[in-house]
């Protein structure tokens, strides 16, 4: 075993840098392929997560960590914390925006996450998560099923792709307009419904992808009891009988994607309502059979925060912004190339200026999206500044894991998680995708 480490390198490069689509198909099988021979296997969170519904596991947060750039790097110095804090959950994951303005298409994103599990000599399995697959509402108020159909087409490229756990966020359908909680909840809970429903269409055999909702769009109003119920109930009489539902639900508690940025590119602080997360998150468990609420936007929040998210017992924290932000910010990130990334900003992101911000507000505010265009002189760094960089981040991945209490618990994942390989044989019409899948070796 682990007789792959070496080779492995030279594949992720290969594949990041084409921008041939058929080539890194090809790249990214052989990388699954090497993956399932050293014991390593794209899964699902959702029985675990449904054992914590059950309240047989308690006690720790899943941090869900976005990697907007230094992918294969940044999650290399995930898996040895992993391996030294004897970790098991945690999961990879990429949200709609980002799979564009990163250029990291789902199988490229994956493969990659794969890849760094091999080169670090992680076994077992392995969660990679579509974030955020939202519904876009001016689209969906011109052409409903339209856009529908695109987010089904993006599902479906990302089972394909091993992304087993899947966040749908129609939350921002909801109605505030509208009398009745449920009458506001009602496009959000039944377009989360009709997703839900055709990922078990196309999920492969065995496997039962953990399914997210969202009940509050990030940035805007604190959720309460009344809308998770409302949500959740109007959910389950949508979803057809016999078909199993979500696994979790995010809500809105104070934060907001990226943080609050004052206009000299400081971050603001943010008043988090713990006890609003405390009170959902058994809702969801005790009423409704759920691991808990997920808290987004939470990065970039104050060290001290952290320890209180297995404390109201949060199921799963998303944490991007930060970073992404240490990456720009480090030592090791050469000046002339973070200079040259910001002119191209000031040129191509200009539309997003509003007026009366800062360039340090402007710059923060856009720089992610420079990310896609220069992946590949960011890939293209030497090897000791790449690791360098990451080196940095993996202090950061380690203190996250600590306060969460995502520590000790390979050994529960390991449990209650099956492996299995998934093997795509061929289309079919109208469901979508045929797989066929093995138990482990």
């Amino acid at each position: 075993m682990g007789r792959h480490k070496k080779d492995i390198e030279p594949i992720v490069m290969e594949l990041v840098l084409t921008n041939d689509l058929a080539k890194k198909k090809a790249l990214a099988k052989k990388i699954f392929n090497l993956a399932y021979k050293e014991g390593i296997y794209p899964c699902s969170i959702h029985q675990f997560y449904m054992e914590r519904g059950r309240g047989q596991i308690r006690g720790f947060t899943v941090p869900a960590i976005n990697l907007r750039s230094l992918t294969y790097d940044l999650a290399r110095a995930i898996f040895r914390v992993a391996k030294y804090n004897n970790s098991g959950s945690f999961i990879f994951e990429i949200a709609k925006s980002e799979i564009g303005y990163t250029d990291q298409a789902p199988i490229e994103y994956s493969s990659v996450v794969l890849a760094a599990a091999i080169k670090e000599g992680f076994k077992g399995a392995v969660f990679i998560q579509g974030d955020h697959f939202q519904v876009n509402v001016k689209k969906f108020q011109e052409n409903p099923e339209a856009e529908i159909e695109g987010l089904k087409a993006l599902i479906q490229e990302a089972i394909e792709a091993g992304f087993y756990n899947i966040d749908i966020d129609s939350s921002t359908l909801v109605d505030l307009s509208k009398s009745q909680i449920k009458q506001q909840q009602y496009l959000n809970y039944d377009v989360c419904a009709r997703l839900t429903q055709f990922i078990r269409q196309i999920q492969p055999k065995g496997i039962e992808i953990s399914v997210g909702g969202e009940i509050g769009e990030v940035g805007g109003k604190n959720s309460t009891p009344e809308e998770l119920r409302a949500f959740m109930q109007g959910f389950n009489e949508q979803l057809p009988k016999g078909r199993v539902g979500l696994s979790k639900i995010s809500v809105q508690t104070g934060t907001s994607h990226g943080g609050i940025v004052l206009p000299d590119g400081r971050i603001a602080q943010v008043k988090l309502d713990f006890d609003t997360l405390k009170v959902l998150s058994q809702i969801a468990r005790q009423e409704f059979g759920l691991a808990g609420c997920v808290q987004h936007g939470a990065s970039t929040l104050p060290a001290e925060a952290f320890h209180k998210f297995p404390e109201t017992e949060t199921a799963e924290i998303h944490l991007a912004t930060e970073f992404q932000n240490m990456i720009y910010d480090s030592k090791y990130f050469p000046v002339e190339l973070r200079v040259k990334m910001y002119n191209w900003l000031k040129i191509n992101a200009i539309s997003e200026r509003k007026e009366g911000e800062t360039e340090e507000q402007f710059i923060y505010k856009t720089r992610k999206k420079a990310l896609g265009p220069f992946k590949k002189e960011i890939m293209g760094l030497p090897q000791e500044t790449r690791q360098a960089i990451a080196e940095e981040i993996e202090e950061k991945f380690d203190f996250l894991f600590k306060q969460l209490n995502a520590v000790n618990n390979k050994e529960l994942v390991d449990k209650y998680i099956s492996l299995k390989r998934v093997i795509l044989r061929k289309r079919k019409e109208p469901k979508g995708i045929t797989y066929d899948t093995e138990g482990a070796d």
